[in-house]
């Protein structure tokens, strides 16, 4: 029997004709997506499920799904998706997360032309038969500096738009190397010296726990006075009542916004303000993004559904049926090499280095290799995924290089990960046990043993007495409970590292206290997926 999808949002008959001629049955229903009940209802009959934004595929739609293999999502947000139920009921979601980056980028050049010539309020006026031709003054373009924050794929097309212009660039992005940002033709500068030098301001990066509200109260504060302010990415990255405040003081020129803190937008303390110029989140809304999004979903869904092929998948690795019982503790442990990595790496990475030992030589390293980047760069892209994050590593001039060798210690494979960055050069390696879990084995050089847990503190220090004892002693008093504790020190009086696992998340005034002893250099709370 051929695979079944539904299509419940607006899908080209183009991209119908795909799952058609690639032998999958489809009902197109794009009106369903707006019916959560009668979704629910014949959910259960299909194999795969097409949507744009208006379908919400909720956990309790997901367990409806009885069927359902793969959700694909024709755009790159996945928000109306709950992919950690999707995950757990063993469905992959897929995403399209290149499909609109030219759509996204021009409209950001869009709004910051209309900001700065104040076109929609002259149409108004204009058409309201006023001619105020005094009223609305603006500011030219060429020769200003646009500070992009923000320098992947979309921001990058920012950049290069905007040289075209004739516009002086300065990008904050903590991925962007300075080979990269020499490439691209921009300068490469921390978000302060962005923030006080920058006529104009855009932001193209994703909503993650360091992102959100990366414009807010303090940081306007610091933006050269009558900036204007671009926001095409997500709602939540600028503070909207700060920004507010800043334009009624006249600090803030302008603003253009596309997204909002909550969405659909009723209302928003940028409403109604002068120069404030605000689209229905229009960033992908072309004729040319829908269509090529749209194509993309229909070609990866079929692959899947006929071939098995998965790519850009948000929650899979993409390997094959062959592959998948041997290959998927070393993509977990892959995954956790690189999370760690990502996790206490705090300047931009130049170079990655990834050593392949033993039998993971032999092993799909691509596979692995994408699943380390993926967790690598987790901690700042937050929808990466094994597909996405090669390109992003290449976009952002990062040198990547493989080694393979022959088994050379203990153990019958390890991956070892080497990462250099502007400051330092950092090393982890790991291995898989028998009972398929991951484990570190070196971190900085040092041996040790180490169980991978959800929550983790790792701490390097020098090796004096009493480190063991203050440190259970620091978390005790704190109420954190320890799970296991491993250690490994480079040479009496020498560096040392420690490793805890723990039974919860911690603290941040735990971790200050930790800090606050001269032996300690580093103290870093961790969080890996292990399931």
């Amino acid at each position: 029997m051929a695979p079944r999808v539904l299509v419940s949002d607006e899908l080209s008959e183009t991209a119908v004709q795909i799952f058609r001629d690639r032998g999958v049955e489809v009902d197109f229903q794009p009106q369903l997506g707006k019916d959560k009940d009668k979704l629910a209802e014949i959910i259960g009959n299909y194999d795969g499920l097409a949507i744009r934004s208006a379908t919400k595929a909720t956990e309790k739609l997901i367990a409806a799904a009885t069927n359902l293999k793969v959700i694909g999502r024709a755009g790159i947000g996945v928000d109306n998706v709950d992919i950690p139920a999707a995950s757990r009921r063993g469905i992959i979601v897929m995403n399209t997360p290149f499909g609109n980056s030219i759509t996204t980028a021009e409209h950001a050049i869009a709004l910051m032309f209309a900001v700065a010539r104040q076109l929609p309020q002259a149409d108004a006026s204009t058409q309201a038969g006023k001619w105020e031709k005094s009223k609305f003054m603006g500011v030219e373009i060429t020769g200003k500096v646009l500070g992009v924050i923000g320098a992947g794929n979309i921001g990058s097309i920012v950049c290069s738009r905007a040289l075209g212009l004739k516009m002086h660039v300065l990008a904050y992005d903590p991925f962007l190397s300075a080979e990269r940002a020499q490439e691209m033709g921009v300068t490469k500068v921390e978000l302060d010296e962005l923030l006080a030098k920058a006529d104009f301001i855009t932001l193209h990066v994703p909503m993650t726990d360091k992102t959100r509200g990366i414009l807010n109260k303090e940081a306007l504060a610091k933006t050269k006075p009558g900036v204007r302010i671009i926001n095409c990415a997500r709602g939540g990255l600028v503070d909207e009542a700060a920004l507010a405040d800043a334009i009624k003081s006249g600090h803030v020129a302008g603003a253009g916004f596309d997204v909002f803190e909550v969405e659909p937008a009723k209302e928003s303390p940028l409403f109604g303000l002068p120069n404030v110029v605000c689209t229905p989140h229009l960033g992908a809304s072309t004729t040319e993004a829908q269509e090529n999004v749209a194509l993309q979903v229909a070609e990866q869904m079929s692959d899947y559904l006929v071939k098995g092929a998965v790519s850009n998948a948000i929650n899979m690795p993409s390997i094959t049926a062959e592959e998948a019982p041997i290959l998927k503790p070393f993509i977990r442990l892959a995954d956790v090499i690189g999370s760690f990595a990502g996790q206490v790496t705090e300047s931009p990475i130049k170079a990655i280095e990834i050593l392949y030992d033993g039998i993971t030589a032999n092993m799909n390293t691509k596979a692995l290799t994408s699943a380390l980047l993926a967790g690598l760069i987790r901690n700042q892209v937050s929808d990466v995924n094994m597909v996405s994050a090669p390109i992003m590593i290449k976009e952002k001039g990062i040198v990547l290089s493989e080694v393979k060798r022959d088994k050379t210690g203990v153990y019958d494979g390890y991956i070892k990960l080497t990462v250099t960055t502007e400051r330092q050069t950092r090393s982890v390696a790991g291995t898989v046990f028998s009972d398929g879990k991951p484990r570190f084995i070196q971190i900085k050089g040092i041996n040790l043993d180490a169980d991978v847990g959800t929550d983790m503190i790792y701490i390097s220090n020098t090796d004096v007495p009493g480190m063991i004892g203050f440190m259970g002693t620091t978390l005790g008093n704190a109420g954190v409970n320890i799970a296991n504790f491993q250690l490994g020190r480079e040479k009496e009086s020498g560096d040392a590292i420690a490793l805890l696992y723990v039974d919860g998340p911690v603290q941040k005034a735990v971790l200050d206290q930790l800090l606050a002893n001269p032996a300690i250099k580093q103290a870093k709370p961790l969080t890996f997926n292990v399931e």
